[in-house]
């Protein structure tokens, strides 16, 4: 591994960190971060009338939302939005009537404002679901931090790839699906001399996305494991791992996320006491 690579004075790797830290609270509490998601409604095939009323088949309630606030249409592959009458439905800051809010043709779904609550489509496997925001929502005054251990340069470590004999990863969510995901192969370090390995994804991008577990879960980090990014090796197939960054997942601040699990072969063996600790959700209650 190049010596450069880890070429940072201790202050300045502390300040690193730290600034890494003060970013995350601000992504974390930004308008499509995860401190102010209010729901997740899953669709069913046909009309879905969405409102507070209890007539809808998609019932929210809130200050903003009103009796009836339109109508998804879920037909051969495509969610298309019809707003209520009178209702002042937003994309971009522009008034609609309808949008197709979902296609198999498009990777991009938009999002529809009202009053302050927001909201966009997902697909997870054979379900589509209401991903919903509230802009204003109460726990963006009480969320303040994430704790995190001491920081520890000794836990930045060199790693290389190995070319995996698959580019396929079974990853399962918390929702019990399970997919297969492009891997680039596995990183493989060293800690305190003994040699582990992870199994890394590929989402696009210059960074490698790793999902893993180890000793500390439940009792000290989030029950089910961390994340990290990585940045993608150099030419020699060297990189770092810096596990100082490793974070929780979104479903450690609510319960409207769909989080992937680690693969059995990435839950390590050991305590790895370094980065975001667990996060106790009901202070945002």
């Amino acid at each position: 591994m190049p010596k450069t690579m880890l070429a940072q004075t201790p202050r300045t790797y502390q300040d690193s960190i730290v600034a890494w830290h003060q970013k995350r609270i601000q992504d974390l509490k930004a308008p499509n971060g995860w401190v102010n998601l209010v729901g997740l409604l899953w669709l069913s095939p046909g009309k879905n009338k969405f409102g507070s009323a209890f007539s809808n088949q998609i019932i929210f309630q809130h200050k903003d939302m009103p009796d009836q606030a339109g109508t998804f249409n879920w037909e051969n592959g495509t969610v298309n939005w019809v707003s209520q009458k009178g209702i002042a439905t937003k994309i971009n800051d522009s008034l609609i009537q309808e949008a197709i809010l979902f296609s198999a043709n498009e990777n991009q779904a938009p999002q529809i404002a009202l009053g302050s609550l927001r909201w966009n489509l997902i697909k997870r496997e054979n379900k589509i679901g209401i991903r919903l925001r509230d802009v204003n929502a109460p726990a963006l005054k009480k969320f303040k931090s994430v704790p995190y251990y001491p920081i520890n340069a000794k836990y930045r470590v060199d790693a290389i790839l190995e070319k995996p004999a698959s580019n396929k990863l079974m990853i399962t969510n918390v929702l019990g699906q399970t997919t297969a995901q492009e891997t680039p192969g596995r990183l493989v370090f060293q800690i305190n001399g003994v040699t582990y390995k992870l199994d890394a994804l590929d989402e696009g991008g210059d960074e490698l996305f790793v999902i893993f577990g180890d000793a500390t879960n439940e009792i000290e980090t989030y029950p089910t494991g961390r994340f990290m990014y990585v940045p993608k090796p150099d030419a020699t197939g060297h990189t770092v791992i810096d596990f100082n960054k490793a974070f929780n997942p979104p479903c450690a601040f609510t319960v409207h996320a769909t989080c992937p699990l680690p693969p059995k072969q990435n839950i390590l063996p050991i305590a790895l006491k370094i980065g975001e600790k667990k996060f106790h959700p009901e202070l945002l209650k």
